[in-house]
């Protein structure tokens, strides 16, 4: 690291770089300076399976009525508590991915409901983040092939709109209780890069009613209601 402390003008490339990260084992925070010393603009994200802080499933854990989640800036779901499990089943299921599962999955059993405000917001979130991360092949990877797979992603791509997380109401929807109108509170998470923490609080009491009665509800109870579904309509057009 000394001959880049030292301002030297040496080129060096992304892959030099987490080679030199890799064998001093560099933690975030020492993997971007050395980015930054390299004036290297961006630095790629950490692998999906990096550990998560263990203090994190604590805090989600005790944040319970209150469903909760910490997704990466490609809203890939790393933790969730049990509260949102039961609320958000599609999205910790399978492929956790948040925009894959909006983006892909059915309206009439779709966890959100397809709010064209949102899905820009959400998109436009996804592009801001993208910037920072350019060249790095699993986001390349990434938006690739949502724009590939979903006609509207690849519409609201284009736009080359950008957000940030902010605090909103959402609708969510639960075939086992119906609709339930929720406050969704984003959170950054300085100590994790490229990651944020997101939990949902019933905006009135009836909504908080159904929440009760889900998180009331055995497991059985809760994913039955999915299962018909995709058995009576899914089911019946794809052998249609």
């Amino acid at each position: 690291m000394s001959w880049l402390e030292q301002g030297r003008e040496i080129n060096v490339s992304v892959q030099v770089l987490e080679a030199v990260s890799r064998t001093l084992a560099l933690d975030t925070a020492e993997r971007a300076h050395a980015y930054r010393l390299a004036d290297v603009p961006t630095v790629p994200s950490p692998h999906g399976g990096s550990a998560l802080p263990e203090e994190l499933q604590v805090i989600l854990d005790h944040l319970e009525p209150l469903p909760g989640a910490v997704l990466h800036a490609r809203y890939d779901v790393l933790a969730y508590n049990q509260a949102y499990a039961a609320l958000c089943p599609g999205f910790v299921t399978g492929e956790r991915n948040l925009v894959k599962r909006i983006f892909l999955t059915p309206d009439c059993c779709n966890t959100y409901h397809h709010n064209p405000e949102d899905l820009r917001r959400m998109v436009g979130y996804l592009r801001g983040a993208y910037v920072k991360s350019l060249g790095d092949p699993e986001w390349e990877d990434f938006i690739a092939e949502m724009c590939s797979r979903s006609r509207e992603f690849a519409m609201l791509w284009a736009r080359n709109d950008v957000a940030v997380p902010g605090s909103r109401t959402k609708q969510i929807r639960n075939l086992a209780v119906g609709d339930l109108e929720m406050y969704l509170t984003s959170m950054s998470l300085p100590t994790m890069q490229h990651a944020w923490m997101q939990v949902y609080t019933p905006t009135d009491e009836a909504a908080w009613v159904k929440l009760r009665e889900l998180l009331a509800m055995s497991e059985e109870e809760r994913q039955r209601p999915w299962i018909e579904h995709r058995e009576t309509y899914h089911a019946r057009a794809a052998a249609g």
